[in-house]
């Protein structure tokens, strides 16, 4: 008995009903539908094990708790500014702030992002800077030192990190370190076993249970942060390992973005970690008062702005929306990713087509190839339009950094992405203040010195070749 047309017939009555799901149930958004269906089109049985293992959505219940008593607090803080604002009577330490107000009205109501007014930042485009500084840090901690990071390696750097932890630890300081599991699957048991040993709380973000196969490998926890003593703080694009530094022949000199913090920023960056510990870990962080130790400094204004899966609105998004289209004079993106949804591209199409001077600047080599060559399909409509391109020559360009007139910016984790945008947990700092967006332009204009400019007549010579991969990886952008 020939059973092959059974499992045939089977196979495609499983792809008709998947479809139908994704279709009628998951309410996706079109394109990721339309992409979903090519793949199950074109690969009728891995396409259905691609989709269970990378398109299946993530149920936002309960995925993030807090003690009540602490989310009570947060709501009140938030529900004072929001109606402060309303009523027009917002105390703001610099004049820059009133003209964004909705901006952070928009973060207040829809991510409790709070506003603070008196905080201190320091720039990091370099990863040496940025890790000695970091490790300095911690190497004078008293009380607690919580870390998370995308990616953990077990090197030279992730060495070094360890040794000072672990020596924290023994002193009797707190120390928390939290990983996503899909960033770092290339952590040892061994690394992680020792910091234990020596005192050092360690967790990873939505863990494997079949060593090697993560039905959630598609969330990932994007963020970076770092907390000392509740006082400082750090966000930016950074993770740990030696590429960071600029050790990884492949990528060369790393440039990316990181901040350091001190002010009251540092109490909203600690939520977000106590948010995010106390989904992976079962020994809860609950409210104390020693860890929120953050004193006014200084007098830069900042939301810090999660989004993810969970989120009912896709939260960092709408805030670059609202940034590009308040410009009047220009916009720098720096991106090492340039797949935006239409509702992003439409937005920069408006501000070049009202002569907003738009700058967009990338990296010249990929560390994922499908993104790359996306990120050159929707750079061409950029360019079209009359947007300025650059690509970044001196290694590789890592940076999430955006800056509108000279008066506001984003630093974070989120790339110009559809994945950050939609399916990664992301962290972000909004800040409103002329000197760090001033700060962030110039360095921006320092980079161009190390970049070549891509014009739309160099963009229409590419070969049929890279044109084909372009085209190919447009189509599969809204799942990438």
């Amino acid at each position: 008995m020939n059973i092959l047309p059974y499992i045939l017939t089977f196979i495609l009555g499983l792809n008709v009903l998947l479809a139908l799901a994704i279709i009628f149930l998951e309410r996706r958004d079109a394109s990721a539908t339309w992409a979903w269906l090519m793949v199950l089109l074109f690969l009728p049985i891995a396409g259905f094990l691609l989709y269970l293992v990378f398109g299946r959505r993530l149920s936002n219940k309960e995925i993030f708790t807090w003690d009540k008593k602490s989310r009570l607090g947060l709501l009140t803080a938030v529900q004072e500014q929001l109606a402060a604002i309303k009523e027009d009577r917002l105390a703001v330490h610099s004049k820059a702030i009133i003209p964004y107000e909705d901006l952070i009205y928009m973060h207040l109501k829809n991510n409790d992002a709070l506003l603070s007014q008196n905080n201190e930042v320091e720039v990091y485009t370099d990863g040496q800077k940025k890790f000695h500084a970091l490790i300095e840090d911690i190497e004078k901690a008293e009380d607690h030192i919580h870390l998370l990071y995308y990616i953990l390696r077990d090197d030279n750097l992730g060495q070094r990190l360890a040794e000072v932890l672990m020596r924290k630890a023994r002193e009797g300081v707190e120390v928390k370190l939290l990983y996503d599991d899909m960033g770092s699957r290339l952590l040892t048991r061994g690394y992680k076993r020792k910091l234990e040993e020596a005192g050092v709380q360690v967790e990873s973000f939505f863990p494997s249970f079949i060593p090697k196969v993560n039905l959630k490998i598609n969330y990932r926890n994007h963020r970076k942060l770092a907390i000392i003593d509740g006082e400082i703080g750090y966000i930016g694009g950074f993770n740990i390992g030696d590429e960071y530094l600029g050790f990884n022949k492949r990528f060369g000199y790393w440039r990316d973005t990181h901040l350091r913090v001190e002010g009251e920023a540092v109490n909203n960056m600690q939520t977000r970690f106590i948010l995010d510990w106390n989904q992976a870990s079962r020994r809860d962080i609950v409210y104390e008062n020693r860890y929120y130790q953050a004193k006014p400094k200084g007098d830069v204004g900042m939301q810090i702005v999660s989004s993810g899966p969970d989120s009912e609105w896709e939260q960092i998004k709408h805030g670059y929306l609202k940034m590009i289209l308040s410009a009047k004079e220009y916009v720098y993106i720096q991106t090492p990713y340039f797949i935006p949804d239409d509702s992003l591209l439409d937005a920069l199409r408006v501000a070049v087509l009202s002569g907003v001077d738009v700058r967009i600047m990338i990296p010249n080599k990929p560390d994922h190839p499908f993104v790359y060559w996306a990120t050159f399909s929707n750079i061409g409509d950029m360019l079209k339009a009359g947007a300025t391109i650059y690509v970044y020559q001196k290694g590789f360009l890592h940076a999430k950094t955006l800056v509108v007139d000279g008066n506001i910016a984003s630093v974070g984790t989120a790339n110009i992405d559809v994945r950050s945008f939609r399916l990664n947990f992301e962290v972000n700092a909004f800040i409103y203040n002329p000197d760090v967006a001033q700060l962030l332009a110039d360095r921006f204009h320092e980079d161009i010195v190390e970049s070549t400019e891509l014009t739309y007549k160099l963009y229409q010579s590419r070969s049929k070749w890279i044109r084909f991969k372009e085209a190919i990886s447009r189509l599969l952008s809204p799942i990438l």
